[in-house]
């Protein structure tokens, strides 16, 4: 862990430059270590896949007082055993050319067929490193680097709620209508997030998401469950822990 001065309010910490399931975890874990210090001083505590931004009131400490309370090297994330269970939220994606018209260029460009494109995006549990750009947009880690695939050259004005895309080396999921490059191979009927519900996402940040892939038939089936009210949420988004 690298520990930089921002400005005279803010500290970041650097881990491991790489997108990973370990990264993840010791970011995540020495987040949850500064906010149990319980430090007044601190405003904001800003994890991300490997970096943790810590804003701070410069009143009443500094940046080497703040280190000093925080004793980072007291902590010691390589021997942590929180992380060996998983919850896995399973989630439904209907894989066609009209939901998701990017799925010939992914397979193009990795040089595969579509089925294979579904078969490899379906078989990977994918860690929820965090949520953002949205409210209730899940960047994943963990996709094959089979179908890795640029983003479109082009953005679209438009992409449809429930969308799964493909960008480079992440996989994610649109929570609602909104602009976006991402290269889209499938589209789930499901509402991943409501503001109205509670909690408002399906999962959260360490939890996996597993894609299954349905028919046409089923999509429309669960479609028409969510608009009447009739949607049994544990029938079609099931969860595992291992």
């Amino acid at each position: 862990m690298e520990v930089k001065v921002i400005n005279e309010q803010s500290l970041l910490l650097y881990f491991k430059e790489e997108i990973s399931a370990v990264n993840y975890q010791e970011v995540d874990l020495t987040t949850q270590h500064i906010l149990s210090k319980n430090i007044p001083d601190i405003r904001d505590v800003i994890p991300s896949y490997r970096a943790i931004m810590i804003n701070f009131n410069n009143d009443s400490i500094d940046y080497k007082q703040l280190i000093e309370k925080l004793e980072l090297d007291k902590l010691n994330v390589s021997k942590d055993d929180t992380y060996s269970k998983k919850n896995v939220i399973h989630i439904p994606v209907l894989y066609n050319l009209e939901m998701g018209p990017d799925l010939e260029e992914v397979a193009s460009y990795n040089n595969l067929t579509i089925e294979e494109v579904v078969q490899i995006h379906t078989t990977n549990e994918y860690l929820v490193y965090m949520l953002g750009f949205m409210p209730g947009f899940p960047f994943l880690g963990g996709l094959d680097e089979r179908i890795h695939t640029p983003r479109r050259s082009e953005p679209r004005v438009k992409i449809n709620a429930g969308s799964v895309g493909i960008a480079n080396n992440q996989t994610g999921l649109y929570p609602s209508d909104s602009p976006g490059g991402w290269q889209i191979i499938g589209r789930t009927p499901l509402k991943v997030f409501d503001q109205y519900s509670e909690p408002m996402t399906l999962y959260e940040a360490g939890d996996y998401i597993k894609f299954y892939s349905i028919d046409e038939t089923t999509y429309n089936q669960i479609e028409s469950e969510i608009n009447d009210g009739r949607f049994n949420k544990e029938k079609w988004v099931t969860r595992s822990g291992h």
